[in-house]
């Protein structure tokens, strides 16, 4: 299949060499034309993968036109805040029978709509053609070649299944889910989760901390899927316990290490001046709240987190008002 990859993040160019070692002809659009030069040139993204090389059969391009020309897989990989421009320039050339792949976690600020939803806006195309790929999947160890799996979704199983054969890499499973809605609020609301997850490493807490925020952060998430018609199913699996754990545990986690760096005590300004690549879950934040309040559910993780990355809320007030909620039963999803 041919394949068109537009954006050259660390996961962007991370999954455009699964699909060339799926077998795929695959072309990588970079925004930035020296970005292009360095993968056509010398194989590498030094940006966002440093120090990883790049399969030789993947070529790159700075010209969209060139990119998505007689593609029959256009794969967007774009920070989630900019996806609305940069898909209504590309509109007209889109192929018209061409599957449409989400790589983005992150919910739209203003609309609180998820990267599914704008897709759908701006093309016209129908749910067959639309697919999101979500799962624990740190770039970096994927580029690399490190086994991982992920959840192709898409409301039609045979479309799901065809992207799942496309991008079937001896390192890289892909399971199929029909539950969209699902794979994207995980995918979106654990960036948030592993703020707070990073907040509370950075201030030396211990594991068993970590462990409460992940728990409490699966349960917020499973409220709100459950008000916006997920299946609930889907969060104890790989795009959502798995997605949420990776993020909340790694190093390699753009949104952890923002966190981490905060609980160290590094002012807002300084840590996002630090970060060389978006950090979806601040920019989430507001827009996961949002969704939150339209549908009355209770979010309280979301909820300072978005105080602290957007209001100015002190660190250990954040966490003096977490520690001090109400204690109740547990059961699943309250």
């Amino acid at each position: 299949m041919k394949a068109a990859v537009m954006g050259a993040g660390s996961w962007g160019t991370t999954f455009a060499q699964v699909l060339c070692d799926a077998g795929n002809e695959v072309t990588l659009w970079c925004r930035r034309p020296e970005v292009a030069e360095q993968v056509n040139g010398s194989h590498q993204n030094l940006d966002r993968l440093p120090g990883i090389s790049l399969t030789p059969q993947l070529a790159a391009t700075a010209d969209a036109d060139r990119a998505l020309a007689g593609a029959d897989l256009v794969v967007l990989a774009v920070p989630a805040q900019t996806l609305r421009v940069n898909l209504t320039l590309w509109r007209d050339l889109l192929p018209a029978r061409a599957l449409l792949v989400s790589l983005m976690k992150g919910i739209e600020l203003g609309t609180g709509e998820r990267m599914s939803e704008v897709i759908a806006q701006v093309t016209g195309a129908p749910p067959d053609r639309i697919a999101a790929v979500s799962g624990p999947n740190l770039a970096l160890e994927i580029a690399v070649r490190q086994h991982a799996a992920t959840v192709v979704a898409c409301q039609d199983d045979d479309t799901a299944c065809e992207l799942q054969k496309v991008c079937h890499a001896p390192y890289f499973r892909p399971y199929t889910n029909p539950d969209v809605i699902g794979c994207e609020l995980g995918g979106a609301v654990k960036n948030v989760i592993a703020l707070a997850v990073g907040i509370s490493v950075g201030m030396g807490l211990g594991n068993n901390t970590t462990a409460l925020l992940i728990t409490r952060g699966l349960a917020e998430i499973a409220r709100l899927g459950a008000a916006l018609g997920a299946d609930q199913h889907t969060f104890a699996g790989l795009a959502g316990m798995g997605d949420l754990v990776a993020t909340c545990s790694s190093p390699l986690s753009r949104n952890r290490t923002f966190g981490e760096k905060l609980g160290q005590g590094m002012p807002m300004a300084e840590v996002t001046a630090s970060m060389n690549q978006t950090v979806e879950g601040v920019k989430s934040a507001e827009s996961v709240l949002q969704l939150a309040r339209e549908h009355q559910v209770e979010m309280p993780i979301t909820e300072v987190m978005a105080a602290v990355v957007h209001d100015g809320l002190d660190i250990g007030q954040a966490v003096l008002l977490l520690a001090s909620r109400s204690a109740k039963p547990e059961r699943y999803g309250v």
